[in-house]
């Protein structure tokens, strides 16, 4: 069973995904009209929601599209509830149906400005110019307008998205841009909307739901990833290792953490912390001798085997975190458990070459996890592409997971999904927040696979997504604490809190019986 599932909540299209769902729902016999309608209606609602809107009413900018149709919905519901609304248009031909709804708004009564407005309009202004699939820039009047209006400080809320970023890669088209406090999602989720950035643009996002029957939405694939929030840690597919009852340490996971070097002694210890946090039963550091020397008075459970030891009773190897530079650990491509490859770990394959091809060529199951400037020196043909696009195309050419951080970290598994996660805090954007996911990571993936899931199913597939979900939501919990409690070392400690009440749900739940 994927997880999350795939359904309105969770899933992120491209514009050609939700162009192509809508077409389908045409061609069953959907009137036009009635989606318009359905959609005009709710988003009335979400609009109602902004507190000012009696005091300083809406002016709803009008575009040629459905869009602007869905915009003049919203008008007419508004102007019969009595708010102020006024509407404007900077384009004399729209579709045959949205040019309905503009003449019924006249006849209404709703004002239409005849010149282009004060960008210092009260107003809260409702961008329903442009939906999805933008591509080319505004013209230089429009985008003027809104380069004013962000100046002026005036509230934007978009339909769709704001006019001028692209939908698939949250980039701006223009040098003009809506610079929106709120964007209205019809539907399902947009990709683009969730990449970094397309969040100075998008502001707070809300879904505004439609009645579609799971019949229509699209596969996992190129055009579909799957959203993670933090409520899914305590869903029932959450796939948090179960390691079995009468396990030892050693059936709770064994892994060795490679990490940090004179310069970064502090980064072994945060993975080593972070480790410690997932639950794992058999846990090894090989560190710097002063960190060694001083280790047991902090983690006194954490044995310090020889750096030459054998990894081959290991369940899992995590290689990299403030390692400085040197050669990558040739044991490393034949040992048949999980590796997973941070920081220094990542710039070590890079410098050696031939990236993928070591990676291809990998025993066990491999797990990469990435800054931006880290994956550009890993996959520099890639790097111009938006990051889930990039993640998917390199975890499927390396046959490895790849975590590509962000503020919207995303995860890409061989088989072609992605995830992505959708809340963040940035307030816990720290350095040495990395080394705490890549030890946390690492521990989640040596106990599920010492409780036995298959790297090939769906289970383990969905692990590293886990870990960087359960990672973001320690970071949101622990900066509930002020601004400067995020620490990456309370937000490691914080872990544990995070996945006792997702695993310890889920065990509730599978001991239930009728």
């Amino acid at each position: 069973m994927t997880w999350p599932a795939p359904d309105s909540q969770h899933l992120l299209l491209s514009s050609r995904a939700m162009q192509q769902l809508e077409e389908a729902l045409f061609a069953q016999g959907l009137p036009v009209a009635a989606l318009m309608e359905q959609a005009g209606l709710g988003l009335a609602q979400a609009v109602l929601q902004h507190r000012d809107l009696k005091r300083h009413g809406l002016l709803v900018l009008v575009g040629p599209g459905h869009n602007g149709g869905d915009g003049l919905v919203v008008a007419r519901e508004l102007h019969l509830r009595g708010i102020d609304v006024r509407i404007w248009s900077p384009f004399n031909a729209h579709k045959p149906l949205t040019a309905e709804h503009l003449r019924y708004a006249r006849w209404l009564g709703i004002p239409q400005l005849e010149t282009a407005p004060d960008p210092r309009d009260p107003a809260l202004w409702l961008d329903a110019l442009f939906g999805l699939g933008q591509r080319r820039p505004l013209g230089p009047e429009l985008s003027q307008l809104l380069q004013e209006r962000q100046r002026s400080g005036g509230l934007i809320w978009s339909i769709d998205g704001p006019s001028g970023l692209d939908s698939d890669s949250g980039q701006p088209t223009g040098h003009g841009t809506a610079c929106c406090q709120r964007s209205l999602i019809v539907g399902l989720w947009k990709r683009g909307f969730w990449q970094d950035s397309a969040m100075a643009w998008v502001g707070q996002q809300q879904r505004i739901p439609l009645s579609l029957p799971s019949s229509v939405l699209p596969s996992l694939g190129e055009e579909a990833s799957l959203g993670l929030w933090s409520s899914d840690l305590v869903s029932s597919s959450a796939p948090w290792p179960q390691p079995p009852l009468a396990a030892t340490k050693h059936g709770r996971g064994r892994l060795r953490v490679f990490a940090g070097c004179g310069d970064y002694l502090g980064a072994a210890r945060l993975a080593l912390e972070a480790a410690s946090s997932s639950g794992i039963g058999w846990l090894e550091g090989v560190v710097p001798q002063p960190l060694a020397e001083q280790l047991w008075q902090v983690l006194p459970h954490v044995l310090l085997p020889n750096p030459e030891a054998p990894l081959e009773r290991l369940d899992a190897v995590a290689y990299g975190p403030g390692l400085g530079g040197g050669a990558l650990k040739a044991e490393l491509q034949d040992f048949p458990g999980l590796l997973l490859l941070d920081a220094d770990g990542l710039n070590r394959l890079a410098a050696q070459g031939h990236v993928q091809l070591w990676l291809q060529q990998r025993t066990g199951p491999t797990w990469l996890t990435p800054h931006a400037a880290e994956f550009e020196r890993l996959f520099p043909e890639l790097a111009n592409l938006p990051p889930d696009q990039a993640a998917s195309q390199a975890a499927q050419q390396s046959q490895c997971w790849v975590l590509r951080k962000g503020a919207r970290t995303v995860i890409a598994s061989p088989d072609g999904i992605v995830r992505q996660v959708l809340q963040s805090e940035a307030r816990a954007a720290r350095a040495g927040l990395g080394d705490v996911l890549s030890g946390y990571a690492a521990g989640l993936g040596a106990m599920g696979l010492a409780a036995g899931l298959d790297p090939m199913g769906d289970r383990f597939d969905g692990l590293l997504a886990l870990a960087a979900l359960a990672h973001a939501s320690a970071g949101i919990r622990q900066s509930q604490a002020g601004e400067g409690a995020a620490s990456p070392l309370a937000i490691a400690q914080m872990l544990q809190k995070v996945q006792d009440s997702g695993s310890f749900e889920q065990a509730e739940s599978n001991l239930m019986c009728d």
